[in-house]
């Protein structure tokens, strides 16, 4: 039995009536062969069934056709279910598959992994790299912004505003959660307040804080990581300090979750004795008891925003540096 010869180039040449050399800057990605030419070297590609070599290919465009995703947090945060994870995810996957391009990716929850990252990256085994969920002043995205390698930030980066970056409207999509409550008659609210290690937790606490002080309210503060078990401990810590309180937002689903579920094992009724309100608008926000009025953040946009805004540095393009998405108050029935 003989096994067919994989197509070779000269064979795409030979079928797309081209020479060896066009057919090679077309399948490289290069953007100087005329429309016409390119399409009909990408018909007899697939008609052959041609599989370019890739490591070939890296050698000539200087590229991996590969992006890197960097999660600074362990893996059972990031496989846990915080829904936020799989939407960036899935954001930056779907962009890059329609580019032709490969997502990896990278968990840095420690200082081993964090170090991994930093070989992998500054390596140039990647074109770029994406990074999500970041904690205090890491100086990994600047260090990489400065040796050429392209990175986009998904969150306004505590560490160096050079790094361009993909974020929310965290303070003005609080501001208008707690203003629904105070709109509704609720004068004693308190927060559950994120992570001030992150900028998604520092800037909702802002929101919650400027909405309070512009009504002459007081500030009722307990401090979570957006998990459901430090919401637990947070909503628990609130009713042992205010138990005459009103209301509470939830800088995370999850830690509103994790409220709704408190006060229920309180005897407090929700929305009658206490309005709940989340952000994030995760599915399951939708289903809770009773469902969850929270702030709804476009989490698979940013993952499409972010990749998109990576793959125009890669080619050398101008992008926007800061980008920043709208949020939306989702009323239900919790507040």
């Amino acid at each position: 039995m003989t096994t067919a010869q994989r197509p070779t180039l000269e064979a795409v040449a030979r079928r797309a009536g081209v020479s060896r050399a066009t057919v090679s800057r077309v399948v490289n990605g290069s953007t100087t062969v005329a429309e016409p030419i390119r399409e009909a070297v990408h018909r007899a590609v697939a008609e052959l069934g041609y599989v370019p070599n890739l490591a070939a290919r890296s050698l000539v465009t200087q590229r991996t056709d590969s992006v890197a995703l960097v999660m600074p947090e362990a893996a059972t945060r990031v496989f846990s279910d915080d829904q936020v994870f799989p939407g960036i995810i899935r954001g930056a996957a779907l962009e890059l598959e329609a580019a032709d391009k490969q997502l990896v990716l990278m968990l840095a929850g420690s200082r081993a992994g964090h170090e991994r990252v930093e070989r992998y990256t500054t390596g140039r085994h990647v074109d770029g790299v994406l990074f999500a969920s970041l904690h205090g002043a890491d100086p990994l995205p600047g260090r990489l912004t400065r040796l050429g390698i392209p990175v986009v930030c998904s969150g306004r980066p505590l560490g160096d505003a050079s790094v361009p970056y993909v974020d929310v409207d965290h303070v003005g999509g609080v501001t208008r959660a707690v203003q629904h409550l105070i709109d509704g008659g609720r004068r004693r609210i308190a927060t559950i307040a994120g992570p001030q290690d992150m900028v998604g937790g520092i800037e909702r606490l802002a929101g919650y804080q400027a909405a309070v002080t512009s009504a002459g309210l007081p500030e009722w503060v307990a401090y979570g990581d957006f998990t459901r078990e430090s919401g637990v401990a947070a909503m628990r810590r609130l009713l042992a300090e205010h138990p005459d309180l009103d209301a509470v937002f939830a800088a995370s689903d999850l830690m509103a979750h994790a409220a709704l579920r408190t006060l229920r094992t309180a005897g407090r009724r929700v929305p009658d004795d206490v309005a709940v309100v989340g952000f994030d608008d995760i599915e399951t926000a939708a289903y809770t008891e009773p469902p969850l009025t929270t702030v709804r953040q476009p989490i698979q946009e940013i993952g499409r925003r972010m990749t998109r805004q990576l793959l125009r540095l890669a080619a050398g393009e101008p992008i926007e540096p800061a980008v920043v998405l709208p949020t939306e108050l989702i009323l239900r029935d919790s507040a």
